[in-house]
């Protein structure tokens, strides 16, 4: 994961991912996929996290890659924005 800054207000953390479905106006969630190793049995397992983010254009379609960056609060779940 790339922790890259974009931004010059500070470090936040950047992530990339599809877009898996799309909530509402300026809204969609984001599914990031990473491998890791299981704790017991050793072998490398693919983990999927999905995050709301905010879409201010609006252009994000479901199936699209996309980055995004670390927010503050915009709404009740919505702690991340798409940036490209």
């Amino acid at each position: 994961m790339s922790t890259e800054n974009t931004n010059t207000r500070g470090a936040r953390k950047v992530r990339k991912g599809t877009v898996a479905s799309k909530m509402g106006a300026k809204s969609v969630v984001v599914a990031v996929s990473y491998r890791e190793r299981h704790p017991v049995y050793g072998k490398i397992v693919t983990r999927t996290k999905k995050y709301h983010a905010h879409d201010e254009d609006d252009t994000a379609k479901v199936g699209d890659t996309v980055t995004i960056m670390e927010t503050r609060p915009l709404s009740a779940t919505k702690r991340w924005r798409i940036v490209k």
